[in-house]
């Protein structure tokens, strides 16, 4: 019979130094595989447990005997899966990454450590032997903690991962900006990397990695567009992305059979790709895709033509039903200090480099885009804000 499922709650700040033991263990494949929850937050304490079901045997797949952690994915549907991830995977995913970034080093967490990504920070930090440094974000990312955060970082080499809406937040502070460029890398994931966001870090000397991976692959498992060493990248007929190799869950806990991992040691994402000259380009997620009179349009190509606005500081484009159309194109819009674009104006900025199709034909204007997980944008409460007011 497999072993059963334990939570591991996982404290904010400095405090979350107090899992590392058990974290190493993890690492050595000793111990029942873990849960990670977020200790001070109850309410999501509770939508983990609904749904993954602590207490209860592993399933009983391929793999289940060496399942070391279950990590919720951020859960497009509101209703979150549990990666069922080996040691082994882990171990393989934080090595590579230390190879593909010129050694192991210290790494600073700035991310929610029950999530994937912050919880790699934490796995790499044991596999280089180093102490994480910490940035509590319990209230929120504050680029105020960076450059203090960043001092107190040993060599020889110095790394840290962060989400899109943190760097746009970085950016705008002289001190966190100039943070993140005296470390060897800073690795972006959790969602797309806006172009003007990437041209406005590296212009200012930041090192950044964009990945791409899920808690499905042990987090990212491509860097900018190149596969870790171990991982795998094909592109299925339908233009869909299949990850393979080393950091490849086992399966989705309690969903045995589940198509996403319907081909031994493969995981079929959501995402519609390219590879071209070796190097992936992710086009945006098929689920996601826009069908407005009879065309199909990408909400993420929209958002990249709407980012290079200078008005736009973020966006987040979607589909809403309509009569005529079946549904239409409407852009959420966070302008940028002293701005308020207007629907038109946008509208004819997208025309100029996309079909009119595309054009959003709805406009609004927010203070921050919802989030879900470490840094996506919720469209599904988009969504649901926009039927409510139509």
């Amino acid at each position: 019979m497999s072993a059963l499922l334990h939570t591991l709650p996982i404290p904010s700040g400095s405090e979350v130094a107090s899992v590392l033991p058990t974290l190493e263990r993890v690492l050595d494949g000793g111990g029942p595989p873990l849960l990670p929850v977020p200790e001070g937050d109850r309410k999501e304490t509770d939508r983990l447990t609904r749904a993954l079901h602590p207490g209860e045997a592993i399933d009983d797949v391929p793999g289940a005997d060496d399942v070391a952690l279950v990590m919720a994915t951020s859960g497009t549907t509101g209703v979150p899966k549990g990666a069922m991830l080996t040691a082994r995977a882990l171990r393989a995913s934080g090595d590579a990454t230390h190879r593909r970034l010129g050694g192991p080093g210290s790494w600073l967490l700035a991310l929610p450590a029950h999530h994937i990504a912050g919880m790699q920070v934490l796995l790499r930090s044991l596999l280089a032997g180093r102490p994480p440094i910490v940035v509590d974000v319990t209230a929120g990312f504050d680029p105020d903690d960076l450059p203090t955060a960043v001092e107190a970082m040993t060599g020889p080499r110095r790394y840290t991962s962060l989400v899109p809406t943190q760097l746009v937040k970085a950016l705008d502070h002289p001190g966190a900006t100039e943070a993140l460029a005296s470390l060897d890398a800073v690795l972006l994931g959790g969602a797309a990397t806006p172009a003007p966001l990437l041209r406005r870090a590296l212009d200012a000397g930041i090192r950044v990695v964009r990945t791409y991976g899920m808690s499905e692959t042990c987090g990212g498992c491509v860097y900018d567009g190149l596969p870790l060493d171990g991982a795998i990248v094909r592109i299925a007929d339908d233009s869909r992305v299949v990850l393979g190799g080393d950091m490849v869950a086992s399966g989705y806990r309690g969903l045995p059979g589940h198509p996403a991992f319907a081909e031994p040691g493969w995981f079929r994402t959501d995402d519609a790709g390219t590879v071209s000259g070796g190097v992936l380009t992710i086009h945006g997620r098929l689920d996601e895709a826009i069908s407005t009179g009879g065309l199909t349009v990408v909400p993420q190509v929209v958002e990249s033509v709407l980012l290079e606005h200078p008005g736009v500081r973020e966006c987040a484009v979607l589909g809403v039903p309509d009569d005529r159309l079946g549904q239409r194109v409407v852009a959420a819009i966070v302008p940028a200090a002293g701005c308020a674009p207007t629907l038109e104006e946008l509208r004819e900025h997208v025309r100029g480099a996309l079909d009119a199709t595309a054009a959003p034909r709805e406009v609004r204007l927010l203070d921050a885009l919802p989030l879900r997980g470490p840094g996506k944008t919720d469209r599904n409460a988009l969504r649901t804000s926009w039927d409510r007011t139509r």
